[in-house]
């Protein structure tokens, strides 16, 4: 049976939201963006067996830190380097100890804070080296683990747009998807993502679902603070928890093998 209009809607708009995929848009509105935030893990365990399968083909011929390294760049292509872009205005903003307006508009302006640079160079350190050990673990091991990671950064923005989070701004991107998501599909979510890191760790079945977890409970205590200090999300901030959560469940992952 074809998928339901609405359905159909929300993946199209998950994946140019998340990918760089060809994918013409349809409707789009808060219902269809609950959707797509909804899906968001699922494009997100997408990219990642695509980007598994860039570290393991690349590890063939390569050392394993070029091979991660490769993947990490075919990573941001994949998304534009948006959430890297919004990782640096976030930590900026955090970082000047400025609130509402004052710190939106730091988020706002195009260059990048020396807070935003070192946050960059952590991130894309960190992903690298964690990408290189998995490079040599064996293929399931190495395919869950970028998988769930990928996905779970995905399953952070579908936190953020949880309901009761309200939007920091009347436009942009966080006002259309902000407060769509239900609690049913955030705990359907968080099943499937612990259940993909289950092979992540070879011998140790329950600590990829532990990495998921830890890192997505380190993602709802940090957007407390930043709805706080902004007064609500914004694509800005989405883009942020993707790339935190993605790292910590790297790092979850290959520090228990």
């Amino acid at each position: 049976m074809p998928a339901e209009p609405g359905r159909a809607d929300g993946l199209r708009l998950a994946l140019t939201t998340f990918t760089t995929a060809p994918v013409r848009a349809g409707r789009i509105d808060r219902a269809v963006a609950g959707r797509a935030m909804a899906l968001a893990p699922l494009v997100g365990a997408l990219l990642g067996a695509a980007l598994a399968g860039v570290l393991l083909l690349s590890a063939a011929f390569a050392p394993p830190l070029v091979a991660a390294g490769m993947t990490v760049g075919c990573a941001a292509l994949a998304t534009r380097g948006l959430h890297l872009d919004g990782l640096a205005d976030t930590v900026d903003a955090l970082g000047s100890y400025r609130r509402g307006t004052a710190a939106l508009e730091i988020m706002k302006k195009p260059d990048v804070g020396p807070f935003g640079v070192v946050a960059l160079v952590l991130v894309l350190l960190l992903q690298t080296a964690a990408l290189a050990e998995l490079a040599g673990r064996s293929w399931p091991a190495a395919l869950a683990g970028v998988v769930a990671a990928s996905a779970a950064g995905r399953l952070a923005v579908a936190f953020a747009c949880r309901r009761g989070v309200p939007a920091a701004r009347p436009d942009g991107l966080g006002a259309l998807v902000a407060g769509t998501v239900g609690p049913v599909a955030l705990v359907a979510g968080t099943v499937a993502v612990a259940l993909a890191a289950v092979p992540a760790v070879p011998g140790r079945p329950w600590q990829g679902p532990l990495a998921v977890l830890a890192a997505l409970a380190v993602a709802v205590g940090l957007l407390r603070h930043v709805v706080r200090r902004l007064g609500g999300v914004t694509g800005d901030v989405l883009g942020a928890g993707v790339e935190l959560v993605t790292t910590l469940v790297y790092l979850g992952v290959v520090l228990s093998g």
